[in-house]
């Protein structure tokens, strides 16, 4: 056993005891290691160790024999999940490869049962701000250690995620770093230490520069929707374009030909054929969809004779290369409606929760985490176009974040109100403005 898998059994382990006494470390527990992923680190029998799943009984072990208060949250939003995760069990009944679709539907299960725990148990101020920090440090290990990596040579290669993750492409680790960055943001605005902030920046920047060295047009097109999102909701709309333009331009310089080039086939993406494979993926998965509107084809409904069945024209197998055409071609038009729909409402809590918390400083710190997690979600909403990222669990923990401080911020209201000695938060040096939603 090598020191990282020791390092990891220790740390795991000694853990364990406090998710049991509270369920809400369990919740946290079981974020870094479903994000991270740190046994794929390690390369002894920590690799393959079922982490996750002892972390999850302990979790649900003190769920039931612990007194923390249980309470069901995230109302609208909530309850069309819940229709959502029923709907695809229903579409996995009538799955064209039941054989391929019953294990995904086991690792998306597992996945929406800890979004329902986290939404059950997790209910205050701190817990929110954790649950951040979490998703935050567990993506972004990978975007600091994809920035220096990018730093040293040049740019010269692609970064891989963890290895058997939702982020073990180039393109998905892309992504998830770019939502990383304005997590890092909130991060910190909530520090006072000069270190502290100065680790935050820091990591911040190299998270672009992972970014940029992914190579993954998606990625790009993402980042320039988020930098969009925060010039727009910005005071200094001018010095944000310019700051933003001159860390465009270095970059370009620092990057070799080769970037430049692959970032150019956004525009002449008919004469890609990796592009166009995604294309005639998704006229695959719509006509799916026309035949079977109602429970799509399953999970992964990927194979020769689907394909030869729905897109006789084409030749080659791809995935969906879309969260939206991989929901459609999965589990139908009634599929994507719930998909759609909780990601709507999701927008709205964030929306609702920057309007009740504009005016007070004491709740700043929940108005400036609906900010910058709806920039996060934004990159999610415009890089998942063309990503199969639709189950995966960091923008479900995002969704738990918006409700778990709406209600944390509702129940203060509701609480008498005491003088705190802790000093109210300051408007982010980001300079996004409380504007309108």
């Amino acid at each position: 056993m090598g020191l990282r898998d020791l390092a990891l059994f220790v740390l795991i382990f000694a853990a364990l005891p406090f998710a049991l006494k509270k369920p809400a470390y369990g919740v946290l527990l079981w974020v870094w290691i479903s994000l991270m992923n740190p046994h794929r680190q390690a390369w002894g029998i920590a690799y393959s160790f079922p982490f996750a799943a002892v972390v999850a009984a302990v979790t649900l072990i003190g769920l039931i024999v612990t007194r923390e208060p249980r309470q069901l949250k995230g109302g609208a939003a909530t309850l069309v999940l819940l229709v959502f995760v029923l709907w695809m069990c229903v579409s996995t009944f009538f799955a064209l490869r039941p054989e391929a679709a019953v294990p995904m539907l086991e690792r998306v299960l597992k996945i929406q049962l800890f979004t329902f725990v986290a939404l059950l148990v997790l209910y205050k101020r701190e817990h929110a701000i954790w649950l951040i920090a979490t998703v935050t440090l567990s993506v972004g290990f990978y975007g600091v250690k994809g920035g220096l990596f990018t730093l040293a040579t040049g740019g010269g290669y692609l970064i891989w995620g963890p290895r058997e993750s939702f982020i073990a492409d180039n393109n998905a680790l892309a992504l998830a770093v770019v939502m990383s960055i304005p997590l890092w943001a909130y991060l910190f605005y909530l520090f006072h230490h000069r270190l502290l902030r100065l680790g935050v920046l820091s990591a911040m920047l190299l998270s672009g520069v992972s970014a940029i060295g992914s190579f993954s047009r998606g990625a790009f097109v993402a980042s320039a929707a988020m930098l969009t999102l925060l010039w727009w909701r910005g005071k200094n709309k001018l010095l944000f374009g310019a700051a933003a333009a001159l860390l465009g331009a270095v970059a370009i310089v620092f990057m070799p030909d080769k970037w430049e080039e692959r970032m150019s086939t956004i525009k002449t993406y008919e004469q890609d054929a990796s592009a166009m494979g995604r294309i005639h993926t998704w006229q695959m998965l719509f006509n799916l969809a026309l035949d079977r509107p109602f429970v799509g084809g399953g999970f992964e409904p990927y194979s020769k004779e689907i394909l030869a069945r729905y897109k006789p024209d084409y030749h080659t197998v791809h995935s969906a290369h879309s969260i939206y055409f991989q929901v459609l071609g999965e589990h139908g038009f009634v599929g994507l409606a719930l998909f759609l729909t909780f990601w709507a409402l999701t927008w709205r809590i964030g929306s609702q929760l920057r309007r009740m918390t504009r005016a007070d400083p004491d709740e700043a710190w929940a108005f400036w985490m609906a900010s910058f997690v709806q920039v996060s979600l934004v990159a999610y909403f415009v890089g998942g176009l063309f990503l199969n990222l639709a189950y995966w669990d960091m923008p479900y923990y995002l969704m738990v974040a918006l409700v778990v401080a709406r209600h944390a911020v509702l129940a203060a209201r509701m609480a008498p109100r005491h003088t705190s000695a802790t000093p109210s938060i300051s408007t982010p040096a980001t300079g996004i403005s409380a504007g309108p939603a």
